[in-house]
This record gives structure tokens, C-alpha cells and sequence, in this order.
């Protein structure tokens, strides 16, 4: 009886390490995680909510609201805010490439920001230039704060 005993002991221990081997690996699967999004497969709803503008040669941050575009499907609309001044943008991210208008009277554009999202950041980072009419490009960071979804409504703009 003891010899049946260790058998079936045995073979307990043996079928609940394979069964932990392939809960495991189930784990590491492609399917089973969640991915990273970069490059083109950071999508415009991945982007909605509240980032912090790292700008070259400025010393405190600037805030943007990004949210969804109520007349254009796919694109963002928000605002820019820099102390007590609110500018209305919109932007959008095709293939990889980040694009943003801002405007200064709400009429026309003012500036135009090109990025692309940093590899390894999940679409939380994005850098590129900041060009305004007849300057040279000016670095930017843009540092996803709060993430807030793609039901997110978009920020007032001013």
C-alpha cells in the first residue's frame, strides 16, 4: 500500500509541475501578454488625456489636454495651456508620424508640431519638433500623465 502510495505521489508532483510549466509559458505567450503599441500601432485613442509639454530652451512644462475630435473620426482635438493662455489644437497620428496644429487665435495655424512616438514607450512618449512660421524647429517631449481612455470627451477649447 505504500509503494502505491509513493507512486501516486510521485506522479501528483509530476503532473502539477508540468501543469505550472504550462500555465507558465501560457503566460509568455504573444497572445496571453498585453503589448506594447509603438510606431504604427499607436492609434489616435491611445492618446487621449493629459500630457506635460517638455519644451528645449523653456523652463516650466506646458500641459496638453488631447481627446477625441467631434467632427473628425480618428483624429484628437484639445488644448495647449502655458500658464494662464489656453490654444486650441488638433493632431493626429498616422503610420507612426504625430501631428499637431496649434493656433493662437483659433483661426489659423500657428505652429506645427512633427514627432514620432519613442520605441519601447508604449505611445506614452513622443518627441519631435515644434516648427512656427519662419523659425527653426524647436525640440519637444510629450510625457503622457493621465491616460484617460478613448471615451474620453474632449478638453473645452478656448
Amino acid at each position: 500500500m505504500t509503494e502505491h502510495l509513493l507512486a501516486f505521489s510521485t506522479v501528483r508532483r509530476t503532473a502539477l509541475g508540468l501543469l505550472t510549466a504550462l500555465l507558465l509559458s501560457a503566460c509568455a505567450t504573444p497572445s496571453a501578454r498585453k503589448a506594447c503599441p509603438s510606431g504604427p500601432e499607436v492609434r489616435a485613442d491611445m492618446l487621449h488625456g493629459v500630457w506635460q509639454v517638455h519644451m528645449a530652451g523653456m523652463s516650466a512644462p506646458w500641459t496638453l489636454h488631447l481627446g477625441p475630435h467631434p467632427e473628425h473620426t480618428g483624429s484628437l482635438r484639445g488644448e495647449l495651456v502655458q500658464g494662464l493662455q489656453r490654444w486650441p489644437v488638433v493632431a493626429d497620428v498616422d503610420d507612426g508620424e504625430f501631428t499637431l496644429e496649434e493656433s493662437r487665435d483659433g483661426l489659423r495655424i500657428s505652429a506645427t508640431w512633427l514627432g514620432t512616438p519613442a520605441a519601447g514607450h508604449c505611445g506614452r512618449l513622443i518627441e519631435g519638433h515644434r516648427y512656427e512660421k519662419d523659425q527653426k524647429g524647436q525640440s519637444f517631449r510629450l510625457v503622457l500623465t493621465q491616460n484617460t481612455g478613448p471615451q474620453t470627451p474632449s478638453a473645452p477649447v478656448h
